[in-house]
């Protein structure tokens, strides 16, 4: 074997060459992580033999253990304060749009509380999210559990306070609803059109929903937006037996790209990303990423509000967010995790999962951190090399 490049019988190894790169990537982060806890959580008890352990949990682990924020990073409580950092996750606590069965307004808490288990690194991707990125928890939006539009206007003011200090949007849902007022916040602070990417089984494209704007008409709202035209708005995994009829004829008209789950299948996974990142893209100076749990097959999440059998399989979504990630996005949610429906926080982790590849992905392309930009020649993403 071939050390010095990775390689075995001629055929390079990601796996080796990254632990390589992990290694050049400093402890800094964690180190004071771990000052810290000592100091606000007093030494451990003179039975225990490590002492970077503290008698109350005051950093990453027990993983079980603490208050969690996402991957436990610092909560700042005072948002005023948000500019100051690259990354902000916020929670949208709601589910009052939703059409069959409720529950991902406790989604924000479960993302939250099973991404305690992950570690900040990835050996796939040779990224360390906490000693590259300043990430960081504002909490949740106070929304108005029995009126949309109030709540609505909570998001979109929330977010367009984040986004307007320049600082990077990761909005934890709550129903799918919440993609018109997150879309909504964000456009006012591009100068030129705002392209829309949207992993979903369901078009959610009608105007109304049992008269209401619902989880099934965030994309006909947000393309009535002057600078989000539906020419940028690309819809992937679309499929199966319910819920796109009322969209169907809605996506016709404004001429929007449909993608079906089977489309994904037959082109496979690069050409699909390939095609989307061309429309979104086009005269466009920005595109949002819109994730939906119940784009994957329902087998794999069933904590979910409307789940669909026959979506795509969990490696296929992480390829296809990390691909679309890799030209930079201005902002991401993640919507539909219903807890109660959930088995051992299955969809809830890969909801976790989805945020931490595309992150790692921005910071892997130098689209944020505090990495250099890679060569084009050179892509770390994984599966691209």
């Amino acid at each position: 074997m071939a050390e010095e490049d990775g390689k075995r019988d001629g055929v390079p190894f990601r796996g080796m060459r990254n632990i390589r790169k992990l290694a050049d990537i400093p402890d800094r982060k964690q180190r004071e992580a771990i000052e810290r806890g000592l100091e606000y959580g007093l030494e451990a008890a003179a039975s225990v033999q490590d002492r970077t352990i503290s008698t109350f949990a005051r950093g990453h682990q027990p993983a079980f253990a603490g208050i969690n924020t996402f991957l436990k990073a610092p909560y700042v409580e005072d948002v005023h304060e948000v500019g100051k950092h690259e990354v902000a996750v916020l929670g949208a606590p709601f589910d009052m749009g939703t059409t069959y069965r409720a529950g991902c307004r406790f989604g924000p808490q479960a993302i939250r509380r099973i991404s305690a288990l992950y570690d900040s690194y990835s050996v796939d991707m040779a990224v360390d999210l906490e000693e590259e990125l300043d990430l960081v928890d504002l909490g949740d939006v106070f929304v108005i559990p029995s009126n949309l539009e109030k709540s609505f206007d909570q998001i979109d003011r929330a977010v367009s306070f984040v986004v307007g200090r320049g600082v990077f949007p990761v909005v934890l849902g709550g129903d799918h609803s919440i993609g018109y007022p997150d879309v909504r916040g964000i456009a006012p602070h591009v100068d030129g059109r705002v392209g829309i990417i949207h992993l979903d089984r369901h078009l959610d494209i009608q105007e109304r929903d049992m008269d209401e704007r619902m989880h099934t008409t965030p994309w006909f709202h947000a393309t009535n937006i002057p600078n989000a035209p539906p020419a940028n708005l690309v819809q992937m995994g679309i499929g199966g037996w319910y819920g796109s009829r009322p969209g169907v004829k809605v996506a016709r008209e404004r001429q929007t790209t449909v993608l079906t789950i089977t489309d994904i299948e037959e082109v496979g996974v690069e050409k699909a990303a390939e095609v989307a990142l061309e429309v979104a893209w086009k005269d466009a100076d920005a595109v949002y990423l819109s994730f939906d749990i119940d784009s994957v097959d329902a087998g794999f999440v069933p904590g979910t509000g409307s789940p669909e059998p026959g979506g795509l399989l969990p490696r296929e979504a992480l390829k296809l967010l990390r691909l679309i990630a890799r030209e930079g996005i201005c902002g991401m949610e993640v919507v539909e995790v219903a807890p109660p429906y959930d088995v051992s926080d299955m969809t809830a982790q890969l909801a976790c999962r989805a945020v931490m590849d595309v992150l790692g992905t921005l910071v892997a392309e130098g689209k944020l951190g505090r990495r250099e930009p890679v060569a084009a020649e050179e892509p770390t993403s994984p599966d691209l090399a």
